[in-house]
């Protein structure tokens, strides 16, 4: 049902998403303790702000109370995706080249679950990442997650 749910969001969005600049990160619909949570992470090319944040609610809160996808009682957020933005789509990982990253995979690499270092290299089957001791050759189908790094 979430995934199905998350389709029908992208569907409603990604219209308004590309009229007005925006881009669609990620959506997740998931349950905490006894609530439901709708959450729509956003972003555009010179940084999203709260008053972008309200844009897509409103256009939002309108389609759903028109369209009423989700049978459940839920709260809407939408917000960044924040410093440590997750890696989704091919698109999040090209833009992430040169950038840090904070990666796991789904059974070790070189030994290794997670990984901490600088994008080299990505294509749709792989990514290199360099940390502190050596290059890393990760196959894509591995990776579990990813985000940027913050560097201190």
């Amino acid at each position: 049902m979430s995934s199905q749910i998350k389709s029908i969001i992208e569907a409603m969005l990604n219209p308004f998403m590309e009229e007005h600049g925006f881009e669609l990160v990620d959506v997740e619909y998931l349950k905490e303790g006894s609530n439901w949570f709708l959450r729509i992470y956003v972003d555009k090319e010179q940084g999203i702000d709260i008053d972008d944040c309200g844009k897509i609610s409103e256009f939002l809160s309108t389609e759903l109370d028109e369209k009423d996808p989700i049978p459940t009682a839920y709260f809407l957020e939408v917000s960044s995706p924040g410093a440590e933005r997750p890696l989704k789509k091919p698109d999040d990982y090209r833009k992430s080249i040169d950038k840090q990253v904070f990666v796991t995979t789904f059974e070790a690499v070189d030994g290794l679950k997670e990984f901490e270092g600088k994008l080299l290299s990505y294509d749709e089957e792989t990514l290199m990442i360099q940390t502190h001791k050596k290059k890393h050759s990760i196959a894509c189908g591995k990776v579990a997650s990813a985000r940027l790094a913050i560097v201190f």
